[in-house]
């Protein structure tokens, strides 16, 4: 069993935990929202964003794969500073604060598990994060990444603990329920932020070059042009796919269990998806409980290195700066600072007095209105043949990509302007 399993994951790469990571505690608290405050009829957008984040994410590890570099390293080649640096000012602003969220609650679900004070779970988790990702290599990390994904099966396996309307489920999933509200749009762009996240792209991007460097492609991260086949590229894409499907599968599953509980019991506001697993606890038992709270440990300790990374890799391209998580410490100290400091300040977020909940959610949504400008930038570079030579993008995967784009674009423009309206 364990030599099957081992097998599995060591086909499965970059695009697998890319999805698994984007379930990441402000997810979850996302998810859980939605369920509780609108029961089922937000189902729809599990199936509905997931051929969109596929695309985007096929063109961030394709860009990566052919360029070896991140896409960070192709926007200062190939794009003026200013897009640059704005770039990578979203990118961070959205991810300090997700770092902290993500700490926050996987603090406080720690906390419902482990008689310990808060702030000391909270520091021992954030220590725990650094370590794995400064002092682990690259080839054991990702490795340690791929099983952390599992602790997502919690998520699923709730769902089937408790007791289903699944006529009802599969009605909400097929046929969209739209309420034109300001709170229906705020939610949406929460989803669509938290699912198609920035952060994402960049890691993505610049997981497909660690594994050209290891596997000896590419001699250094920015450095030569790797020779990749259409091989490669078609196990990118499954890989991708694979991660993909697993992130909207469990998404949906975190919606139907919560709108099965708390939205049938008039729960219908969350401060975060540790009070999730608290509200469970006296509608759907003690398991259901101890799996939702695990659920959100296991997928921050996969999801905060994510981001801090991801943030690394967008500012060590842009100046320059040696890479990667394949060298050690002493060789890349700019890349593992920055990594250092977005978790510390990740980390302070938690002392600032704001409410987790609104830390979380609102997170989400800064992810969808920071993700549409930079969605633009994939869709130019994809495409633009003097870097993707005969790897450019396909006529579906621009329709895709353009369609997700204007969407998410207008879903943040109706949702600003519903603030304006009141």
């Amino acid at each position: 069993m364990l030599k099957k399993l081992k097998k599995i994951l060591s086909r499965l790469g970059p695009g697998f935990i890319t999805g698994a990571a984007d379930d990441d505690p402000s997810g979850i608290a996302t998810y859980s929202q939605a369920g509780a405050q609108f029961g089922y009829t937000q189902l729809w957008t599990a199936l509905f964003s997931f051929p969109f984040m596929t695309v985007i994410q096929e063109m961030c590890g394709r860009i990566g794969m052919v360029t070896g570099k991140g896409l960070s390293g192709v926007i200062r080649i190939h794009y003026s500073k200013k897009i640059l640096y704005f770039s990578i000012l979203l990118l961070l602003i959205a991810n300090t604060i997700n770092i902290g969220a993500d700490l926050g609650a996987m603090a406080s679900s720690a906390e419902l598990l482990i008689p310990l004070p808060f702030v000391v779970l909270l520091l021992i988790i954030t220590a725990l994060s650094l370590i794995l990702e400064v002092f682990v290599s690259y080839k054991v990390y990702s490795k340690i990444l791929k099983y952390l994904t599992f602790s997502l099966f919690s998520y699923i396996i709730v769902a089937f603990v408790v007791k289903q309307d699944w006529s009802r489920i599969l009605t909400a999933t097929f046929i969209p329920a739209i309420s034109f509200n300001r709170d229906y749009f705020l939610n949406i762009v929460a989803i669509l932020g938290t699912t198609i996240s920035p952060y994402l792209f960049f890691w993505q991007s610049d997981e497909e070059v660690e594994e050209e460097v290891e596997f000896h492609k590419i001699r250094a991260m920015g450095r030569g042009v790797p020779k990749i086949t259409a091989i490669d590229i078609k196990k990118m894409r499954i890989d991708t796919l694979v991660g993909m499907f697993f992130s909207q599968l469990v998404m949906f599953f975190i919606i139907v269990t919560t709108a099965s509980t708390l939205a049938a019991k008039g729960i219908n506001n969350i401060n975060t998806a540790t009070d999730a697993a608290e509200a469970l606890r006296p509608i759907a038992g003690n398991f259901t409980f101890f799996l939702f709270g695990v659920g959100v440990i296991g997928t921050g300790l996969l999801a905060v290195p994510v981001l801090a990374g991801s943030a690394s890799y967008a500012i060590s391209e842009a100046f320059g700066w040696k890479e990667g998580l394949y060298r050690k410490f002493k060789q890349a100290h700019g890349f593992y600072g920055i990594i250092t400091i977005a978790t510390v300040l990740g980390l302070l977020v938690n002392f600032t007095g704001i409410p987790p909940f609104k830390i979380l959610y609102y997170t989400a949504v800064l992810n969808g209105i920071v993700a549409p400008p930079l969605m633009v930038l994939i869709l130019l570079i994809s495409n633009n043949s003097k870097i993707m030579g005969k790897y450019k993008s396909n006529t579906f995967s621009n329709i895709a990509g353009w369609a997700i784009t204007l969407v998410m674009t207008f879903a943040a423009f109706a949702l600003l302007l519903s603030f304006f309206s009141k």
